[in-house]
């Protein structure tokens, strides 16, 4: 009797509400869940189909938890510890800075104002050298120079910029295009400072970094369509990176690198970075039944132009750079300006880049050594029994 009495106070209640309810219709779907005290009407089945929900904060991308360039940054700091612990100052320097830390203290302010290891050491671990490059077919050092830095002050400021740049891209595009644009970066800032700068020593991963700011500036003209506030992250990014090249102007900066790593990265972000059509992934994720624009192509024309393009200059590049290189050709002699792009001199500081090497004679256990640039000479004791004491000398001597 109760269930009777309940039941006909519903109908009831149903009636009443019908002729409202028809000026004032509205559906609302309502997803049942488990143990939910749900009232279907009679002879119809619970609804169980589950329907996405969409908001203005849908994002279709995937987003990738950043591993790689944390790992690079900790790989960078280790090479740098091992450098200092194979300089070894102490055994090679009397007034070694922070002789506290043995092994790993720095050489002389004098001699690395970067607090780090001497330039003779850099070389031994990989620096980048076209004279060894071309005449020892060390063409290995184009990439692990990018694994080595000058001193502390060099790592942080490098560490600091991947940490900032680096992670954010790659939890946007992932670790395998991240790894791949910064390495092929790396490798072309290398490539063209070796075509400009044929003497001394460069390091760091000052080239790769740049490489990273390329490929934003390309990954924002790609996928221009995607972007709302487009002209004015353009804008911002183009002021930094003309910022971060105008340093590059001082002297003992390597300027070729950034320029290189810069343009290597510009296309290849057209190559890795560039993101398929929110249209497409939209009609791609969404739901049964759900009424849409088709869309055919993943991407967008002027894309794919960009993408084929881009690929077929690195491909270019990469291949007639080598090939200029390793025939120990000077492109400072088919272009009188460009040597401006790396060093403008003032008032303040010269431009003149000195030839680290030495003149070598050799009387009794005496080793004389004459820097090539400056005319310095000094002697080394071949009863020393260390073999990389002489290039430090040298390096000293060119200093």
């Amino acid at each position: 009797m109760i269930k009777e009495e309940k039941k006909k106070k519903g109908e009831i209640f149903m009636e009443r509400d019908q002729s409202a309810a028809a000026s004032n219709l509205e559906i609302k779907v309502v997803r049942p869940r488990r143990n939910d005290n749900v009232v279907h009407p009679a002879g119809q089945a619970p609804r169980t189909t589950r329907r996405r929900s969409y908001s203005s904060n849908y994002n279709p991308f995937k987003r990738w938890v950043s591993w790689l360039v944390p790992s690079f940054v900790v790989a960078n700091i280790v090479v740098f510890v091992v450098t200092m612990f194979v300089n070894d100052c102490p055994k090679n320097s009397a007034s070694c800075i922070a002789r506290f830390l043995g092994r790993l203290s720095f050489q002389p302010l004098k001699e690395n104002p970067l607090l780090g290891p001497s330039s003779a050491t850099l070389e031994k671990m990989g620096a980048l050298d076209v004279q060894r490059m071309v005449h020892n077919h060390q063409a290995w050092r184009m990439i692990s120079c990018m694994w080595l830095h000058a001193g502390v002050f060099h790592l942080l400021a490098n560490m600091l910029s991947l940490v900032f740049i680096g992670i954010r891209l790659e939890q946007e595009f992932g670790f395998v295009r991240i790894g791949l644009l910064y390495v092929l970066s790396g490798f072309g800032g290398s490539l063209l400072s070796s075509l400009f700068i044929q003497y001394g020593i460069s390091v760091g991963a000052s080239g790769a970094l740049f490489g990273l700011l390329g490929s934003m500036l390309s990954e924002i003209i790609a996928n221009w369509t995607m972007y709302e506030n487009k002209l004015a992250a353009l804008l911002t990014l183009i002021v930094i990176v003309i910022v971060n090249l105008a340093v590059g102007i001082l002297p003992h900066v390597d300027n070729f690198a950034h320029i290189g790593g810069f343009l290597s990265g510009f296309l290849l972000g057209f190559v890795f970075l560039i993101r398929p059509q929110f249209k497409w992934l939209t009609q791609r994720n969404a739901p049964p039944g759900h009424d849409s624009t088709p869309v055919k192509s993943k991407h967008k024309t002027y894309q794919y132009v960009l993408w084929v393009l881009a690929l077929i200059i690195l491909i270019v590049w990469f291949t007639i750079g080598m090939v200029t290189l390793l025939r120990g050709v000077n492109l400072n002699d088919y272009c009188s300006w460009c040597h401006y792009l790396s060093c403008v001199p003032t008032s303040k500081w010269s431009c003149k880049s000195q030839q680290i090497y030495c003149l070598s004679s050799q009387l009794g256990n005496q080793l004389n050594l004459t820097c090539v640039s400056n005319g310095r000479n000094g002697t080394y004791s071949l009863l020393d029994g260390n073999p990389t004491r002489a290039q430090q000398l040298c390096a000293e001597l060119c200093s």
